[in-house]
């Protein structure tokens, strides 16, 4: 049996985590699960995957997780230190799902023990990539990527030396703004910035895929995980989203979950005939100017992705809140990357300043912007 630790297990990802071990039971044995502040779910599945141990990153749920679990032997525990020694258990694989920079020590905490790492946190390679991926090959970790198209990609390289990839190719929906003029987008409201033509996200992800700065921080993963530079990472813009690595999150999870082999799921087949017409257009950067600011952060290196990751966070946050409008948000990012310039962040301690030093400029920007 493989043993497992589920990072994020509440969220949509270590849902779908949860789902593929339930009806694995023979092959996994779960030793933690790792949820926020979403005790009643984690205990269900908890209880339903047999887990030794339960955590909620919120200690202010630690009674309601402790009543839940009552009588079923799990062990229950809670806040950031019982995070980090649920990663540290010593599992076989572990699933890196806590999304944000919440997520990046137990990760590293994960990688340190040398084991196999499903990767679903960006902010792990966008924000902390050089410290990462020190960690990854000093501790001889197993890196596989979770997100949809990166996992295509490793899927696509069967093992292949990467030093014979020349180039890789990013698909975009374009979000509900494709079409939009200047001005429509200067009057969007979040609740028309929310209505994703084609997926069924979290806001500040769907809010990511509008503006394309979701695109811009997948280029920056993919240079990460492939050894690539910026221009060797195109991006297109597809609006049908069929072309788009894996079109179901239980694929590219249950990828990792296998591998080296394979495991079934229930996801429904690719029917090319029913979809019938496949558009591919060039993304327009002067309309869209978040993907040409990740491309410069990339570039810039060092501390440069960890400012613009952090920016966008706030400015997005901004958006929701009604406080800056759509086209605000790369210029709150723009304003900060140019007032905070290139910066080292060679340590966590150093990533995690630098972070928070960036939220704060970003959070005088919008104010700035809504004044």
């Amino acid at each position: 049996m493989k043993t497992v630790t589920v990072l994020g297990a509440t969220g949509s990802i270590g849902c779908s985590t949860a789902d593929l071990l339930a009806a694995n039971p023979d092959r996994y044995r779960v030793l933690a699960l790792v949820g926020n502040r979403n005790a009643a779910r984690l205990a269900e599945q908890a209880r339903a995957l047999r887990a030794e141990m339960a955590v909620c990153a919120d200690p202010a749920m630690h009674a309601e997780l402790k009543a839940a679990l009552e009588g079923s032997g799990i062990r229950v525990a809670c806040g950031p230190a019982a995070v980090l020694e649920a990663a540290r258990l010593g599992a076989d694989y572990t699933m890196a799902a806590i999304t944000g920079v919440a997520g990046l020590a137990p990760t590293l905490a994960a990688v340190e023990r040398g084991a196999t790492v499903a990767l679903a946190n960006k902010e792990a390679l966008v924000s902390a990539g050089d410290v990462f991926l020190r960690a990854v090959r000093q501790a001889g970790s197993t890196l596989l990527p979770v997100d949809s198209e990166h996992n295509a990609i490793f899927q696509a390289m069967a093992g292949s030396p990467r030093t014979g990839l020349d180039r890789i190719v990013l698909t975009a929906s374009g979000g509900p703004f494709r079409t939009a003029s200047q001005a429509e987008m200067a009057a969007a409201t979040p609740e028309a910035a929310l209505r994703h033509p084609t997926w069924s996200m979290g806001a500040k992800i769907t809010i990511d895929s509008a503006t394309l700065f979701n695109k811009g921080l997948e280029v920056i993963e993919a240079a990460r995980l492939f050894g690539l530079t910026s221009e060797q990472i195109g991006v297109v813009v597809h609006p049908q989203s069929i072309v788009h690595g894996l079109p179901d999150m239980r694929i590219p999870i249950a990828h990792t979950l296998a591998w080296p082999n394979r495991l079934a799921t229930n996801a429904p087949r690719l029917d090319l005939a029913a979809a019938g017409r496949l558009d591919f257009l060039p993304p327009d950067e002067a309309r869209f100017p978040a993907l040409r600011l990740a491309r410069e952060a990339l570039q810039a290196g060092q501390g440069a992705p960890t400012i613009l990751n952090a920016a966008n966070e706030i400015a997005v946050s901004a958006f929701l809140g009604r406080r800056i409008g759509f086209l605000d948000i790369a210029g709150v990012v723009e304003s900060v990357l140019s007032r905070m310039g290139t910066r080292q962040a060679d340590t966590l301690d150093a990533v995690m300043a630098l972070d928070a030093e960036a939220r704060r400029h970003a959070e005088v920007f919008a104010a700035a912007r809504a004044a």
